[in-house]
């Protein structure tokens, strides 16, 4: 359970820096990244517990490293996706209200 704890305070502050790193970041709220990040390690290690790589000689390190790996990594993607978005969409709403 320790393990759980630990990857998710990890995977929490990589999202609060993935969020601190992106210059669109005031389209969306701060918690948006730390949020998908933590979500996709919980499941992800959830997964590789239950699929027997957790606590075995020579794979212990799977339910560990993985998880915070792939929530950062889907962290900076919606963070990505997201902002970008975002921001063309205000964009065209603030240009819209400007013409009138």
């Amino acid at each position: 359970m320790l393990s759980l704890v630990i990857v998710a305070l990890a995977t929490v502050a990589s999202g609060f820096i993935v969020w601190g790193n992106d210059k669109h970041r005031g389209t969306y709220g701060i918690a948006v990244p730390a949020c998908v990040s933590v979500a996709v390690a919980m499941l992800s290690w959830m997964v590789f517990i239950q699929l027997g790589s957790g606590y075995q000689p020579g794979v212990t390190w799977i339910p560990w490293v993985l998880p915070i790996i792939l929530g950062t990594a889907v962290a900076a993607a919606v963070a990505f996706l997201l902002g970008r978005h975002r921001f063309r969409h205000d964009a065209a709403q603030l240009t819209a209200a400007l013409r009138l």
